[in-house]
């Protein structure tokens, strides 16, 4: 089924409220560490709004009677006392800072760090059907863009809101205390300072949503670029794969911008406000000072307060386009976690079995080479079914998109150790077939059976189990080669693994690496051919040691020489098996024991090689090549 993109909605949060309550939760693995982060928070708030108070009694006190007397004979104590005590305070505030930004880095790191394993055993758990609707840059994007902006709102952000909050309550009420009259006009400019921020911030807010949106394009072109490169390279795309990059960042940088300027003309127009508030208080202090309506020292706090009450409120203010932004990142990140699992009903599991003499199965705790299934009844004992691999499509229709059927009523069969090969033009719905097989789609029931059960009654983990694939376009991981080919077996001893290169003839070339089966493989890969590659991936199935094989152009990277080879060890890897073998190179098919001719998701024709050729049909036509090839943009 071919990907489409589909960018992220351009939206507000759906419900602020709820996204914070759930982020709250996370949070709530540290709560003793959240409950100490406020505590230092209040004690580092408090204290700055405390040691402002001091300013009042050390000009007062402190530094008015020394005006005009003698320095050696005036009383410099109090002014010593005062200042050592402001010291202290702003000391202890310090230290509480430093303490809650550091608890408020621990809460956060762990905080994301649940929130990516959820999000990451969400997309396993998620359907295939999810990963062809979401490009990957997209999905990438949650991971970093997304989690990055929830990370700074809650290790920098929160933090922040809490000390500004708690300092703005704390300078209100001495700023009342020491002066109403002052204090309302402050209020006044409060009001003011508002009105402008919701309108910039609205606007900002705006910008910061589209610009998530088109980073995600961004990403999931780039990563498809990368991906491609050598395709681009064969037909010399590069100038028009610029072209197209540099609209997209064009796009970027015109939403970026428009973005950051609200966002920064921000403080700027805070500032400029409250320098403009400083200066007129200042002004109607001095007069209220000479009017003998004020003191010195009181202004002076008074003043600083005036400062301490505009800064908060210029950092909330802030903070606000990017608490907007992690909540418009931590929504598309619980989507990824709310998305619905795969849903599985199967209560038919699949077990080792020892088989007597007598044809009696039973259960086996250890790896016998007998596979049965198992019917758990209700009554806690258990019937099995020995599996043989008789696999059957019934009358099946099926359509990735319900309004658009590619398979038509398809009735298949493979006895139980047949090689069933499936031909015919590029998406005539073989890759189709073994997807469902696997389950990867779901089917209506009682029409695909796996040795008489339905396979919608088999668990399907137990169901992949009993299926070993090898793809065409293969997928190594960063790892060495040994793992590689023991990623179909995790408990497999070294010994298993070599005779499974063996068996796929990958052993000598391996050999010949430069570490061996310890040569680390990087980028998918990349340092192997892509015949190797392929080897590796046959191997892999060979150490799984699966009862039904999946072959989807196995061989389709692999010489003439090579594939000689790698025919002879799955010979001796199909024997005994039930074998479905997808390929556009029918000289690899000839030995099937069925043929399925496959045309526009229909079965055109069935029957072995010979058979097939003295119709003179449509294999006939594949096989000598007298034919068109009817290419579909469906997948195969």
């Amino acid at each position: 089924m071919p990907r489409t993109e589909r960018a992220p909605a351009e939206r507000k949060p759906k419900s602020a409220f709820k996204t914070i309550a759930r982020i709250s939760q996370y949070m709530l693995h540290k709560s003793w560490m959240l409950a100490l982060s406020v505590v230092f928070v209040l004690i580092s708030a408090g204290a700055g709004v405390a040691g402002t108070y001091f300013l009042k009694p050390l000009i007062n006190e402190g530094i008015l009677p020394l005006i005009g007397q003698d320095s050696q004979t005036a009383d410099f104590r109090p002014f010593i006392q005062m200042i050592l005590g402001m010291s202290t305070i702003y000391l202890i505030g310090a230290l509480s800072s430093y303490i809650y930004s550091f608890l408020m880095i621990k809460v956060s790191n762990g905080t994301l760090n649940a929130i990516r394993k959820d999000m990451f055993n969400s997309m396993q758990d998620a359907t295939i059907k999810y990963f062809d609707t979401h490009t990957h840059g997209e999905l990438m994007s949650r991971y970093t863009n997304d989690v990055d902006a929830v990370r700074e709102a809650i290790s920098i952000g929160l933090s922040m809101l809490m000390a500004s909050f708690i300092t703005i309550v704390g300078t209100f009420v001495m700023m009342l205390i020491l002066s109403p009259l002052l204090t309302l006009m402050i209020v006044i400019m409060l009001l003011v300072m508002f009105a402008i921020t919701r309108m910039v911030s609205s606007r900002s807010s705006l910008y910061f949503k589209k610009q998530q949106k088109v980073m995600g394009t961004v990403n999931g072109y780039i990563e498809e670029i990368i991906e491609g490169q050598k395709v681009v390279k064969v037909f010399s795309h590069e100038e028009e794969v610029k072209k197209a990059f540099a609209k997209l960042n064009e796009d970027l940088r015109g939403v970026a911008t428009d973005a950051n300027t609200y966002a920064n003309i921000m403080m700027p127009i805070m500032g400029n406000l409250s320098y403009l508030n400083y200066a007129f208080t200042a002004a109607v202090g001095a007069v209220m000072v000479i009017n003998n309506r004020m003191d010195i020292g009181t202004i002076a706090a008074f003043l600083q307060y005036t400062r301490s009450f505009s800064h908060p409120i210029a950092q909330i203010s802030q903070q606000f386009n990017a608490i907007l932004a992690a909540l418009a990142g931590a929504e598309r990140i619980f989507e990824v976690i709310d998305e619905k699992p795969e849903q599985d009903k199967g209560f038919v599991s699949l077990v080792n079995v020892d088989k007597e003499e007598t044809c009696i199965i039973s259960e086996s705790k250890v790896c016998t080479g007998v596979w049965a299934w198992k019917y758990q009844q209700p009554d806690g004992t258990a019937t099995y079914t020995e599996l043989t691999g008789d696999i059957r499509f019934a009358n099946l229709n099926f359509g990735y998109d319900e309004n658009k059927i590619v398979l038509h009523d398809i009735s298949i069969f493979a006895k139980p150790g047949q090689k069933i090969a499936l031909v015919g033009s590029t998406g005539a719905g073989k890759t189709t077939i073994t997807n469902l097989l696997n389950r990867f789609y779901e089917v209506p029931g009682d029409k695909i059976f796996y040795d008489g059960i339905d396979i919608n009654d088999i668990k399907k983990d137990d169901l992949r189990r009993s299926l070993g694939m090898v793809l065409q376009d293969t997928h190594m991981f960063s790892d060495t080669v040994r793992e590689n080919i023991r990623y179909g077996k995790l408990e497999a001893a070294d010994a298993e693994v070599i005779e499974a290169a063996k068996l796929a003839n990958a052993h000598c070339f391996i050999m010949n690496l430069p570490e061996g089966y310890d040569t680390r493989l990087v980028l998918d890969g990349a340092n192997l051919s892509a015949g190797q590659r392929q080897l590796i991936a046959i191997a892999r199935a060979a150490i799984a040691n699966p009862p039904v094989l999946i072959l989807d152009e196995a061989t389709s990277s692999i010489d003439t020489r090579t594939e000689a080879l790698v025919e002879k060890g799955m010979d001796k890897l199909m024997h005994g098996r039930t074998v479905f073998v997808i390929a556009h190179r029918l000289s690899t098919v000839r030995n099937a024991d069925a043929i399925i001719v496959m045309e526009n998701g229909k079965v055109i024709e069935r029957g072995s090689h010979d058979d097939l050729i003295a119709k003179h049909g449509k294999y006939y036509q594949l096989y000598t090549g007298n034919f068109d090839l009817d290419v579909l943009s469906t997948g195969s």
